[in-house]
């Protein structure tokens, strides 16, 4: 047998192969809309997006995958699959923070695969509004990045928001020096988002240290007004440089490689325990000696890892803070629950913002 026709069985193989990927795809499509029917019989409000069965699913791909396509990149084909079947069930809407074209739509497409409508809002605080009103289900909000730390207004907006944390997303943050200018010695000015210029700082200092930097309101912001000034440059991602037709003058210019954006989604409904989860706990201290100590004793004794402590000024009177803890478990979890209720007579408040399931992709 000759390689051409060793080629033309495999081909003819793959055909087939396609034929039943997608008859099965659509039985799975029909299942979903069986569910839809379901859930809307029982409750014309229901939710039908599951973000603890979401993560659940896709944990069971990446451990029952043989390869040889890699964990990710199986997880994230069945990521859009489920995407496509869940919009058969209910069309999603997802609010993040605009314009067209930025990490936080980004981090939004890969949480919830690109079968849902993103609605772009001018602001971290109408991103809250949008799903606390129902117009969105869902929001994607950033909470921190591994170079420049936290990102505050995000934490400012949860203490007197009603809303649930029910997932996270990391993104890795890739920075491309955007522009319609033929070479870097063309450009004059560099638009870009005051976190995005810090992390590429040591970058623009060696190769555009006499280009002025100006910041703007986001990435997606800079890549349009790049695109009106031939002389000028975005610091932007892949997505902005799609979206607003913008050639690569240089790429992954980020000072740091592992650069990475945690992002936060947050709903009207609470997300169910997965074994493998995180809460948020928003909490204030008694006004005695010690009692940052005493209240984080509780997590101790119950053998609670906590991930991360930032502190706030809580806008109720000065020197006056709160504390945004992270820690393993989910708060329906037995030790989470007892460090919890030890916690509370500790606390001078307490508010527990979520438990989610940890990022998947």
């Amino acid at each position: 047998m000759s390689d051409q026709d060793k080629l033309q069985g495999i081909r003819e193989r793959i055909d087939s192969l396609d034929v039943q990927i997608q008859e099965l795809i659509n039985q799975r499509a029909a299942a979903a809309q069986e569910v839809a029917r379901i859930k809307l019989a029982e409750d014309k409000d229901a939710f039908f997006y599951r973000p603890d069965r979401e993560a659940t699913v896709l944990r069971t791909i990446k451990e029952r995958n043989k390869g040889p396509m890699g964990d990710e990149d199986m997880a994230r084909l069945f990521r859009e699959v489920m995407s496509a079947c869940l919009a058969l069930e209910q069309p999603m809407k997802i609010a993040f923070l605009g314009p067209e074209g930025t990490f936080t739509q980004a981090a939004a497409l890969k949480h919830f695969g690109h079968s849902v409508n993103t609605i772009a809002m001018g602001s971290i605080s109408d991103i809250f509004r949008e799903v606390e009103s129902g117009m969105a289900h869902y929001g994607v909000v950033p909470v921190e990045n591994s170079t420049e730390g936290v990102i505050n207004h995000t934490l400012d907006t949860f203490i007197n928001s009603p809303l649930q944390i029910c997932g996270e997303v990391m993104l890795r943050i890739h920075h491309h020096l955007l522009s319609m200018a033929p070479d870097l010695k063309s450009v004059k000015r560099v638009y870009s988002h005051q976190q995005s210029l810090a992390q590429c700082r040591l970058w623009l200092d060696r190769n555009l240290p006499h280009a002025e930097q100006i910041t703007v309101g986001s990435n997606a912001e800079a890549a349009k007004m790049a695109k009106e000034e031939h002389d000028a440059a975005a610091i932007a991602g892949e997505m902005a440089a799609e979206i607003y037709q913008l050639k690569g003058l240089a790429t992954n210019i980020e000072d740091e490689p592992d650069n990475t954006t945690r992002f936060l989604v947050i709903a009207r409904q609470k997300a169910l325990a997965t074994g493998e989860d995180k809460t948020t706990l928003l909490c204030a201290t008694r006004n005695v000696a010690g009692g940052l100590s005493s209240l984080l004793t509780p997590l101790a004794d119950h053998n609670i890892s906590m991930s991360r402590i930032e502190s706030r000024p809580s806008r109720k009177g000065n020197w006056d803070y709160v504390f945004f803890i992270d820690i393993e478990g989910h708060q329906d979890d037995p030790n989470v629950k007892a460090a919890l209720d030890d916690f509370e007579k500790q606390a001078r408040m307490l508010k527990v913002l979520g438990s989610y399931p940890n990022a998947v992709l």
